[in-house]
């Protein structure tokens, strides 16, 4: 019957690489996995008289409901065009040195992630804006390419993020989950705030990488990346400077503050950031009836989606451990020489080549609910495991040729620019992102420092 689960869990892959539907992929292969077994005697229908109460509990989840608010905070703030007029600013404050625009972007693309925490629309974004007028100034089309991605990818990472909010979620559960079958139930859990602190430093690091290599760049290889001339621009005022940085500035410190300070929780803290990012647009003129029903149509599109996969997931996951799937892994792992390290490492290998064919939202309701708990149980610290798994999923979004961030850009790209250009670009950021986890892994407290601080 175990094996049943295994077969289950190939099949979901094959079909979604056929590019059906996830959320409707998941609840679909789960039920007629579910009715096969039942047919051979293998699986109890009653089982699924669980579904009521897991779909209510998603639905009063007070922490998903930061979910839509997170992505309408983004949404606002890219139609507001304020990543205009920081790549602008900071053009101009770095350009006249090598490889300052690709730094410009490093940082706007910082920004834009501690602000929005979408990948997708930070991708585009900078692809749109940035990509143009790097190659019009002569940088290198891979290594233009390959910065773009990457930094679009610091949203995954960089809190709020949406992907921390939703495995804070997943973790907590599981989490509960290990401590009653260890029969030491504990109400105290991890929360979404202590996986925003942990992924604090770690995100700081890539971005100073990123801008290392840069650097690097401009001392090895200065002909790919030229200065730029802004001798026909007036000077960068401080007061412009100011202008540019201020708001979104004041937005990420009080959203993320806030939350880390322990002053709001993150749907809390989602709330006054979607306000906030309203009296942001207001301010620069672009809060019109228009641009607010492009918003909310991209939020009811965006949450929709997710809440539509964790519906199908939960049934997936159900389904799953119905047929003893969940045992089966357990005694793998527990059956592996090394422990807790080798589990640990074989966890991290299956989701990062899962991270080929599925997107991270897959990944984080069908996997990690599989996992999480069996790892929890070996005694694995749960923030620590949180971020591991969040640089994982960002480095498939890098990775060729099923990189999420490496179509997003190919999408907004001009045609001239070879796509086997653009894979090449991000070979060195997949490779510092693997600097970084392997740093993780030596140094947990890279992880674990901040929230304990905070926390205690």
């Amino acid at each position: 019957m175990e094996y049943l689960s295994l077969l289950m869990f190939v099949c979901i892959c094959l079909v979604l690489l056929l590019g059906y539907p996830v959320a409707f992929s998941l609840a679909g292969t789960a039920l007629v996995f579910a009715g096969i077994a039942n047919l051979m005697g293998y699986f109890d229908s009653s089982f699924l008289s669980a579904l009521p109460s897991r779909y209510y509990g998603i639905l009063s989840n007070q922490t998903l409901l930061a979910v839509p608010l997170f992505v309408f905070m983004g949404c606002v703030l890219e139609r507001a065009k304020i990543a205009e007029d920081l790549l602008s600013t900071m053009a101009q404050l770095f350009g006249r040195f090598r490889g300052g625009l690709a730094i410009s972007v490093t940082i706007v693309g910082m920004l834009l992630a501690a602000s929005t925490g979408i990948v997708g629309a930070t991708v585009v974004t900078m692809g749109l804006l940035s990509l143009p007028t790097m190659i019009k100034r002569g940088y290198d089309q891979s290594f233009a390419t390959g910065i773009i991605c990457a930094t679009g990818t610091l949203g995954q990472i960089i809190p709020p993020s949406i992907a921390l909010v939703l495995l804070g979620d997943v973790l907590s559960n599981s989490y509960q989950l290990a401590q009653l079958k260890l029969g030491n139930y504990n109400p105290d859990t991890i929360s979404v705030g202590d996986l925003f602190a942990g992924a604090v430093i770690p995100g700081l690091i890539l971005v100073a990488l990123y801008i290392s290599y840069s650097i690097y760049m401009a001392v090895m290889n200065p002909d790919k990346v030229p200065p730029v001339n802004y001798d026909d621009h007036p000077s960068i005022s401080i007061a412009m400077l100011f202008k540019s940085l201020f708001p979104p500035l004041t937005l990420m410190v009080v959203v993320l503050g806030s939350i880390l300070a322990g002053f709001a929780t993150p749907t809390e803290a989602a709330g006054v950031g979607a306000f906030g990012a309203l009296i942001l647009a207001a301010l620069n003129g672009q809060l019109n009836l228009t641009n607010l029903k492009i918003v909310m149509d991209s939020t009811v599109k965006v949450t929709s989606m997710v809440f539509l996969i964790l519906i199908g997931a939960s049934l997936f996951s159900l389904v799953f451990r119905g047929l003893g799937g969940e045992e089966l892994i357990q005694d793998f792992f527990s059956q592996l020489p090394g422990g807790a390290i080798t589990a640990t490492l074989l966890v991290m290998l299956v989701i990062f080549l899962l991270g080929f064919i599925l997107d991270f939202i897959e990944i984080t309701f069908v996997v990690v609910p599989i996992i999480a708990p069996i790892l929890f149980m070996m005694d694995i610290n749960p923030i620590w495991l949180g971020i591991m798994i969040a640089v994982n999923l960002q480095t498939s979004f890098l990775t060729p040729p099923f990189g999420f961030a490496l179509f997003y850009l190919r999408g907004v790209a001009d045609k001239s620019i070879q796509t086997i250009k653009i894979y090449k670009g991000v070979i060195p950021f997949i490779f510092m992102q693997i600097i970084l986890l392997v740093a993780l892994a030596v140094w947990p407290e890279l992880v674990t420092w901040l929230p304990h601080k905070i926390y205690g």
